[in-house]
C-alpha cells in the first residue's frame, strides 16, 4: 500500500478516559453539531460485561452516526465510534478497525493506551489524543506515542477531573500541547470541524 493513500484531510480525534470521565462525555457530546471532517472515537474502562449500554447512552447524545466497533470496520469521517467491552480497539493502515482481545494493560481492555498508541502509527500528526478523568495510568503512554508521532495530545485539567489521578500522571510524564477544562475540551472539538 503506497504511503500517501490515506486521504491527507482525514483527521482523527480520540477520547481516552476512565472514572469520571462518562460524565465529561455527557457534557460535550451533546453540544457538538452533525460530524464532517472528522472521525471521533472514544475509549473508555468499562466492565467486560457491559455490551451495548455506552453505545446507546452516546447515540441519545450526538447528532452524529454512533458506531459500536466491530472487527474490520471501515473507518470513516463524520462517525463517533465507541471501542466495546473487553476488546482492544485498533487501527489498520487502510482506514479499518480492528479488535483484539490480547491481555489486559493497566488492567484494562479496552486499554487507552493500546488505542492510542495504534492511532498514533496509522494517523500520525492528523491525530487528537484527548485524555480525561480516571484512577489508574492508562493513556499517558499513549499520549507520548501521539506526540512523538507529531500528533496534538490534550489532558483533561486535573481540578475539573473527578479523579484527577489520571489526568495529573500524563501531565507529569508527558509534554501536553493543551490542558482543559470541559469547556475548553468542547471548544477544541468544535473547532476540529472548521
Amino acid at each position: 500500500m503506497e504511503k500517501n493513500q490515506i486521504n491527507p484531510d482525514f483527521k482523527v480525534v480520540i477520547i481516552g478516559g476512565s472514572a469520571g470521565s462518562l460524565s465529561v462525555l455527557m457534557q460535550i457530546l451533546p453540544q457538538l453539531p452533525v460530524i464532517k471532517s472528522y472521525a471521533l472515537v472514544i475509549v473508555l474502562h468499562r466492565r467486560s460485561t457491559d455490551e451495548q449500554t455506552l453505545e446507546e447512552l452516546i447515540t441519545l447524545k450526538v447528532s452524529s452516526n454512533v458506531k459500536a466497533v466491530e472487527d474490520k470496520e471501515p473507518f470513516l469521517p463524520g462517525c463517533v465510534y465507541v471501542a466495546p467491552s473487553n476488546y482492544h480497539l485498533l487501527f489498520e493502515k487502510n482506514n479499518v478497525l480492528s479488535l483484539d482481545t490480547s491481555e489486559k494493560i493497566n488492567y484494562s481492555r479496552p486499554s487507552i493506551d493500546v488505542s492510542f498508541e495504534s492511532a498514533a502509527e496509522v494517523y500520525k500528526n492528523q491525530l487528537t489524543g484527548i485524555l480525561l478523568s480516571g484512577s489508574n495510568a492508562d493513556g499517558t503512554q499513549g499520549l507520548k506515542a501521539i506526540k512523538k508521532q507529531g500528533g496534538t495530545i490534550i489532558v483533561q485539567d486535573p481540578e475539573s477531573a473527578e479523579m484527577p489521578f489520571m489526568p495529573n500522571n500524563a501531565i507529569q510524564n508527558t509534554e501536553p500541547d493543551f490542558v482543559l477544562n470541559i469547556q475548553e475540551i468542547l471548544q477544541f472539538i468544535l473547532a476540529a470541524d472548521n
